[in-house]
């Protein structure tokens, strides 16, 4: 049973799974909470009952880092070995196929911001402090924040939070596109449960699609991108979900399918 990150289901809020971080008190990322990351995102993966997923670290943070004091002693050759590891483990939220959204109360720095950054969409509370202050210990984000960041706010803006270390409160983070939607503190986990649960009778295998082709087309150019959409688009003509809701859309209109997730 994972110790620090558990990925917990409610009857209030059906098709909604939580990936709840418990590492006081400020949850940082050892490398132990890295693999628990990783095992809870790859649950959530393959679990039926879950349409969407939350990202919550509490009331008090999301995570405000890495851990420094397993990072402090480690060499070149050491880090070497497992970067690849941490960049997955911090990383793992953006690999789940479902719609994800982060719930950010108070600080989501370096580590915890990157773990953030994995998700389709974040909701903060108007007290967070987000940033990126690697470089303030001689270093630089490692779990995908240099390219995340990059492609989320663009690389100026990017390079300025990097670059400084600076924390971005709710508001700005709101106008630069880091977060999507301002809260009290005490309402972000109800906001996030909100919006993840309006897919819980979604079509689940075309969201996964959508989601297919916009990440990977981000990756690419345009031409190879419509490529992409073109291939998920056509293999949904395969799915029950394509059967469905588009009988019900000739008999009854849009919005009133109900389906299978097949």
């Amino acid at each position: 049973m994972a110790e620090f990150v558990t990925l917990e289901t409610s009857p209030d809020h059906p098709g909604v799974g939580t990936i709840r971080l418990n590492r006081p008190p400020m949850n940082a990322l050892n490398r132990q909470v890295q693999s628990e990351l990783l095992a809870a995102a790859e649950e959530a993966s393959t679990r039926d009952d879950i349409k969407a997923v939350v990202v919550y670290g509490g009331p008090k943070v999301l995570a405000a880092g890495a851990d420094i004091k397993e990072m402090n002693d480690m060499s070149f050759a050491d880090m070497s070995k497992v970067a690849g590891r941490l960049q997955d483990g911090i990383g793992a939220i953006a690999t789940i196929p479902k719609p994800t959204v982060a719930a950010i109360t108070g600080y989501a720095l370096g580590g915890g911001l990157e773990v953030a950054l994995g998700a389709d969409r974040r909701i903060a509370g108007d007290n967070a402090k987000l940033g990126v202050p690697e470089v303030l210990l001689g270093v630089i984000p490692g779990g995908g924040g240099t390219q995340r960041l990059a492609r989320l706010i663009g690389p100026s803006r990017a390079k300025d939070m990097i670059f400084t270390g600076r924390f971005v409160g709710a508001d700005e983070a709101l106008q630069i596109g880091l977060v999507d939607q301002v809260v009290a503190p005490d309402d972000v986990y109800d906001a996030a449960l909100v919006w993840a649960g309006r897919f819980a009778g979604a079509a689940s295998v075309a969201l996964a699609a959508a989601k297919t082709a916009v990440d990977a087309g981000l990756d690419t150019d345009l031409a190879t991108g419509l490529k992409i959409e073109a291939q998920v688009f056509s293999a949904l003509f395969a799915t029950d979900d394509r059967a469905i809701g588009m009988a019900s859309f000739i008999e009854n209109g849009p919005g009133k399918a109900e389906f299978t997730g097949k």
